[in-house]
């Protein structure tokens, strides 16, 4: 059994974390269970998570009705082994000895759910491929 101290973790951050960051956190969490400790975060959050993120992660079997959007905090980065970020450029600090990965994605934002699906499923390859890096099955 790995302990909190021994899990990796990840932080996924986006402007809004209303889209990108919501549906990589929730992949990551039902994906890789307590393996990883996972957390989202934007640099100017939005009040709601998107309707269609909410809707097409529903489809893929994942509840995200429940979250809400939170503000990108030093300590979160300072806590994460792993930072990724979906297109907030320059706002993420910057601490040496941290993992910082950019994932280029097209923003879900005022689109319909025929356009996020596309980018729900570049997420979830994209986790996968994560967790078979960071926290591979025992």
């Amino acid at each position: 059994m790995t302990t909190a101290a021994e899990r990796p973790s990840v932080l996924f951050v986006c402007v809004h974390n209303a889209g990108r960051s919501q549906m990589a956190a929730a992949f990551l969490t039902h994906l890789a269970g307590d393996r990883v400790q996972v957390r989202s975060a934007g640099s100017a959050p939005a009040d709601t998570v998107n309707p269609a993120v909410v809707e097409a992660m529903s489809e893929a079997g994942i509840n995200i009705s429940a979250e809400v959007p939170k503000v990108l905090t030093v300590e979160a980065v300072q806590a994460s082994d792993v930072v990724i970020t979906m297109g907030c450029g320059d706002t993420c600090p910057v601490f040496p000895g941290k993992r910082y990965l950019d994932w280029d994605l097209a923003d879900p934002a005022g689109q319909g759910v025929d356009a996020v699906r596309p980018i729900r499923d570049e997420i979830e390859k994209r986790i996968r491929g994560l967790i078979d890096e960071i926290a591979p099955a025992e």
